[in-house]
C-alpha cells in the first residue's frame, strides 16, 4: 500500500483556490489560465469550474489523457497543450468553435489518437502537431480554411496531403526532419539535364567575353553528363544478336533525342 501511494504522490494536484491565482490578464484583455510547468499528471478537475476563461495553458506537464469534458471550455480561444505525454485527443475537442490557436506538439500523439472532429474548429488558425508519432495526416483538416500556419516537424510523415499543403490562407507549413522519399539517382540526372537544356542561337561574334565563356562552361556542363550517364539508365547491350528488336532501336532512338543538343559554332 505504502508503494502505492509514492507513486500516487509523483503527480502534484492543485486546488481551485491555486487555480484561480493562476489567471492572467493578456494584453488584449482576455483571461489566460496559466498552469504549465506545474507536474500535473492528470487534467485538473477542479478548472472545469473556471471555464470561461479564454485562454488555458497546460503545457510543460505530464499529463497523459485530456477529459471529453473539455468541451465545457466554450469560449476557449487559445489552447497550449504542448510538452506532455498525451496520447489520445477527445472527439470532443470539436466543440471548441472558437479555437483559433492549438499547440499539440511533443507528445506522443499517432494519427489514430488525431479524431476527425478537428475538422469542426473553423477558424482555427495555428496548429501545431510538431514532435509527434503521426504516420499519416487526416484529409479532412483540409476543411479547415482559415489555417495559416501549420507544424508537422519531427513526425513520421511520408507524404503531406494536397488537402492540407494548398489551403487558400496557408502562410507557413512546417514539415521538417520527416522521412520524406528523396528523389532518385535517375530523377537527379535528368533533371540536371533539363536545367542545361537552353538553346542559344547566336553567332559568337555576337557575345562580348564573359557571356561567351558562360555559354562554353554550360556546354562543357552537358558534355560530361552526357559521358556520366549513370549505370541504371544505360540501355543493356546484347551483341549476338544480329539486328536489335523494334522496341530496343525506338527506345534507343529517343534516348538519343534526349540528350542532343545543337550548339551555334
Amino acid at each position: 500500500m505504502a508503494k502505492g501511494k509514492g507513486k500516487a504522490a509523483k503527480g502534484k494536484k492543485i486546488t481551485l483556490k491555486v487555480a484561480k491565482t493562476c489567471i492572467k490578464v493578456t494584453f488584449d484583455g482576455k483571461f489566460r489560465l496559466d498552469l504549465s510547468k506545474m507536474g500535473l499528471t492528470t487534467f485538473p478537475k477542479c478548472i472545469l469550474k473556471l471555464n470561461d476563461v479564454d485562454e488555458l495553458d497546460l503545457s510543460r506537464n505530464m499529463i497523459k489523457k485530456i477529459p471529453d469534458s473539455i468541451e465545457k471550455f466554450e469560449n476557449l480561444r487559445w489552447l497550449d497543450l504542448h510538452s506532455n505525454q498525451i496520447d489520445r485527443l477527445p472527439e470532443t475537442i470539436g466543440n471548441l468553435q472558437n479555437l483559433v490557436f492549438l499547440n499539440l506538439c511533443n507528445n506522443k500523439l499517432t494519427a489514430r489518437s488525431l479524431p476527425v472532429e478537428l475538422n469542426q474548429l473553423k477558424i482555427l488558425r495555428n496548429l501545431n502537431l510538431g514532435l509527434n508519432h503521426i504516420d499519416n495526416l487526416p484529409t479532412t483538416l483540409g476543411a479547415l480554411k482559415e489555417l495559416q500556419e501549420v507544424g508537422v516537424f519531427d513526425n513520421l510523415l511520408t507524404t503531406i496531403p494536397n488537402s492540407i499543403a494548398k489551403l487558400p490562407k496557408i502562410k507557413k507549413l512546417n514539415a521538417k526532419r520527416n522521412p520524406f522519399p528523396g528523389p532518385t539517382e535517375e530523377e537527379l540526372f535528368i533533371d540536371s539535364i533539363k536545367r542545361l537544356e537552353t538553346l542559344y542561337l547566336v553567332e559568337d561574334k555576337d557575345l562580348c567575353g564573359p557571356c561567351l565563356r558562360k555559354c562554353q562552361e554550360e556546354r562543357d556542363k552537358l558534355n560530361k553528363l552526357k559521358n556520366t550517364v549513370p549505370a541504371s539508365l544505360k540501355k543493356p547491350n546484347f551483341s549476338n544478336l544480329m539486328a536489335p528488336n523494334s522496341l530496343a532501336k525506338e527506345n534507343q532512338q529517343e534516348w538519343r533525342s534526349r540528350l542532343t543538343l545543337s550548339f551555334a559554332s
